[in-house]
């Protein structure tokens, strides 16, 4: 996620949107659902959202929202936030009753208040029959998964930052490698070659949001471990999760010194920087040096690539990736309004451009958005297309709720890693004190 980069039509909303005749690439085969929505007189919101990664993220996003303040009248503040800090501040004004009435967050976190948000199962279902239908673990961290409110849906999906490999192509190759390693066993052996001659790898095992959970769990679940069953049901201290973690301290033998502490720009600084060869990132660090005016930076561009994380002993791709959707708090006084301004902005005029702009930093989380004309711009963006098709969701293989959403707030299985590779606990005791966790988050 990025020092370099963090650092700094709709003409009538409220008709009724019906489609009897569009491309086949625009429709599936059912009819677009009718949606209607008028905004409030007078109506004025705040959304609060993640900082940019990438400045064309930003201004595109600040663009469409002007455009939707000229067509309706509806005055729009966006505030941009920390990565690490909207979730707090989103948990005090669901606290208190106050705030953004639009968050911009992460993965489960709806669900952690989710009898507190607006029903957004109309809009859902309006862009879903419109743009090819949604991808199910995009489905399945929007909806409510169980009890009588099943099916409901408390968030819109707005993408996935996809946390894939980026690599150093000609230090991989000095390691004897081709290209990437598709398996656990081949991967291990190129980083530990990788480190041998001068070029350690560097994967956070910290609390940096997005940075630490995303490839951890690829590990894990590489293995066949899970932190619960389909049933909910602690699973985490188990067999597999001991190999997971065995094959962790390997892994981590071969890293730069200091993973345990990073913070979310230390993996992209290191790799900018030239001390690390692979790391887990989304597309901003070759967005920087892409874009750079310095010729060291323009270098590194051209000699990375990015590549999807290996498959381990499950057989199985096994990804976890950072998606973010937006969802409505229901104090907010203008209901109809906030879901104008939702729908404005996840409709294809709107949408498309802004993908374009932020170059694959959010993956579609719709299937139409997977074919556009951004993803043939540049064969090093490619790799990030299909991640939200690919990816599992944080609680697999149990329900997305309120107690797979507490898990993934304490960090269980990133902790779990951390303490093993440091030497605080052993294998064995570092999987029965992640178990104690998830018992008491899943309670």
């Amino acid at each position: 996620m990025g020092e370099f980069s963090r650092r700094d039509t709709l003409k009538t909303l409220g008709a009724v949107a019906t489609v009897s005749a569009a491309p086949a690439l625009l429709l599936p085969s059912r009819a677009v659902a009718a949606f209607e929505v008028k905004p409030e007189k007078g109506a004025s919101i705040r959304m609060m959202r993640w900082r940019r990664f990438i400045q064309g993220d930003e201004d595109q996003w600040l663009a469409n929202t002007a455009k939707f303040t000229q067509q309706t009248g509806v005055k729009v503040r966006v505030d941009n936030e920390g990565f690490e800090d909207v979730r707090p501040k989103a948990a005090m004004a669901a606290n208190v009753g106050s705030g953004p009435d639009i968050v911009l967050g992460w993965m489960d976190d709806p669900h952690l208040f989710q009898n507190r948000l607006l029903e957004l199962t109309d809009l859902a279902e309006y862009l879903g029959s419109k743009y090819g239908g949604w991808y199910p673990t995009a489905r399945r961290y929007g909806t409510i998964n169980a009890g009588g409110d099943k099916g409901k849906w408390i968030g819109l999906p707005l993408g996935a930052g996809g946390a894939l490999l980026n690599y150093r192509k000609s230090w991989v190759n000095e390691a004897g490698f081709e290209s990437i390693p598709t398996d656990f066993t081949n991967y291990l052996k190129m980083c530990k070659a990788l480190a041998k001659i001068g070029h350690p790898p560097g994967f956070a095992l910290s609390h940096a949001t997005g940075d630490a959970e995303t490839w951890s769990h690829n590990v894990l679940w590489g293995f066949g471990a899970k932190m619960v069953d389909e049933s909910n049901k602690p699973a985490i201290n188990s067999e597999e999760t001991i190999d997971a973690i065995e094959y962790m301290r390997e892994l981590y033998s071969t890293f730069i010194r200091g993973t345990l502490s990073w913070t979310g720009v230390s993996n992209n600084n290191s790799f900018l920087e030239g001390r690390i060869s692979l790391t887990s990132n989304g597309p901003s660090i070759y967005y920087v040096a892409k874009n750079s005016d310095d010729a060291k930076l323009r270098a590194i561009a051209g000699d990375m690539d990015h590549a999807a994380f290996p498959i381990g002993p499950s057989g199985l791709p096994a990804e976890l990736h950072l998606l973010s959707q937006a969802y409505v708090f229901g104090y907010t006084k203008y209901p109809n309004a906030c879901k104008a301004y939702l729908r404005f902005m996840w409709e294809r005029e709107q949408y498309e451009p802004w993908q374009e702009a932020a170059t694959s930093y959010m993956c579609p989380p719709l299937e139409t958005y997977a074919d556009t004309p951004f993803w043939k711009s540049d064969p090093k963006y490619l790799p990030f297309r299909n991640v939200v098709e690919r990816m599992r969701w944080s609680g697999y293989a149990g329900d997305v709720g309120e107690r797979s959403a507490s898990a993934l707030a304490d960090w269980i299985v990133v902790d779990m890693f951390a303490q093993a590779v440091s030497g605080q606990r052993t294998p064995k005791d570092a999987a029965r004190d992640a178990e104690r966790r998830v018992r008491r988050a899943y309670r």
